[in-house]
C-alpha cells in the first residue's frame, strides 16, 4: 500500500552487516524534506541528520511535531543521540539543530565553509554581525574529517554546488547526500541560490557516484515524480548510475550544466528561504528577543530577481 506525499512517512533501512548502520528516514510532507536517524546497531549510538523545526510561513508560527517524532523514534528503538548533524543551511526548512542539542545534550555540527555562506547572507540581510557559525555549532567539519558514531566511523565529503559549503556524511554503506541528487526518476537538485554553482554540483555528484556501487544514498527531498505519488528517498549508487534521469552513466557534463541552469532559471525562491536562512545561520536559533520580549525576522526587499 502506497503512502501519499501529504502524509508523515517513516521507513527503516536495516544494517546490511558489519560496519553498516541502521537508518530511519522520516518524511516531512510540508517541505518534502527527509530527516534521518543513523545508528550503530551494536552500541545504539545515533546521529540525527537534517531534522526539521516546523514553520508555517503564512502565520510565522513554529511547532515541534517533526523533531518530536524523531525523538520518539529514538526512544522507541532504544537509541542514544551522539550527534546532531546538518548537511548545509537549508533554504526550504528551518533546522531543529539548537533545539535538539538542548533536548539531547549532543553536540551539533555542520560544514566548515558555512561561515562563508553566512557572509553572503549577512550582506543580503544587512546584518553584518548577526551570524557566527563557530558560536552556534559545536563542530564545523572539514573535507575528509572523520568522527565516531558508536563503533562506526563517519566521514565528511565536501559537496558544494547547491550551496558553497554543503557536506555529505558517509557511514559504512550509507551516505547522506542532501540536496545534490533527487531520486533517479527526478534527477538532481537546484544550484541557483547565492553561492551555488552548477559546475561544482556536477563535480560533487560525480564524487558521490564514485562511492561503492552498493552504497545506499539518502537524499534531502522528494516531491514525487511522474507516475509516482508516494515519497521515496533511498537508492544505491548503482541505481543512480543506471537510471538517474539527469546524471546516469554516459551523461555529458556540459549538456547537463546547460539543462540544469535553464531549469533553475524558471524556479522561484522557496517560500521559507528568507525566514529560514537567518535562523539556520544561527544554528536554528531565532534572533535575540527585542525589548518587548518578542522575536523578529528581517526580510530584504528587491534583492532577488
Amino acid at each position: 500500500m502506497s503512502e501519499p506525499l501529504n502524509s508523515r512517512v517513516v521507513r527503516h533501512s536495516p544494517s546490511t552487516g558489519e560496519g553498516s548502520p541502521d537508518v530511519w528516514g522520516i518524511y516531512e510532507p510540508d517541505t518534502g524534506s527527509i530527516q534521518y536517524i543513523c545508528a550503530d546497531p551494536k552500541t545504539r549510538k545515533a546521529a540525527l541528520i537534517d531534522v526539521v523545526w516546523n514553520f508555517d510561513p503564512k502565520n510565522y508560527k513554529f511547532t515541534t511535531e517533526s523533531m518530536d517524532q524523531v525523538l520518539d523514534l529514538v526512544k522507541e528503538n532504544g537509541l542514544s543521540v551522539q550527534w546532531v548533524l546538518d548537511t548545509h543551511p537549508h533554504a526550504d526548512h528551518v533546522m531543529a539543530s539548537a533545539h535538539l542539542k538542548e533536548r539531547t545534550g549532543a553536540p551539533n555540527a555542520i560544514g566548515a565553509l558555512v561561515p562563508d555562506i553566512a557572509k553572503i547572507w549577512a550582506d543580503l540581510y544587512n546584518l553584518p554581525d548577526a551570524f557566527d557559525p563557530a558560536r552556534d555549532f559545536d563542530r564545523l567539519f572539514e573535507e575528509g574529517e572523520t568522527f565516531a558514531l558508536g563503533d562506526l566511523k563517519m566521514r565528511v565529503i565536501l559537496s558544494p554546488g547547491h550551496t558553497l559549503g554543503s557536506i555529505s556524511y558517509v557511514c559504512g554503506d550509507a551516505a547522506f547526500v542532501h540536496d545534490t541528487l533527487m531520486q533517479p526518476d527526478s534527477g538532481t537538485s537546484r544550484a541557483d541560490f547565492p553561492g551555488g554553482d552548477t559546475a561544482e554540483l556536477w563535480d560533487s555528484i560525480q564524487e558521490i557516484l564514485s562511492l561503492p556501487e552498493n552504497t545506499r544514498l539518502y537524499i534531502g527531498h522528494d516531491y514525487g515524480a511522474e507516475g509516482r505519488d508516494e515519497p521515496q528517498w533511498e537508492a544505491t549508487v548503482a541505481e543512480h548510475r543506471a537510471n538517474n534521469k539527469h546524471v546516469k552513466d554516459g551523461t555529458d557534463r556540459d549538456e547537463w550544466i546547460a539543462i540544469r541552469d535553464e531549469r533553475d532559471e524558471t524556479l522561484s525562491l522557496p517560500n521559507r528561504i528568507l525566514a529560514a536562512l537567518q535562523i539556520n545561520l544561527r544554528g536554528g536559533r531565532l534572533p535575540p528577543a527585542e525589548d518587548d520580549g518578542n522575536h523578529y525576522l528581517k526580510l530584504p526587499v528587491n534583492r532577488f530577481d
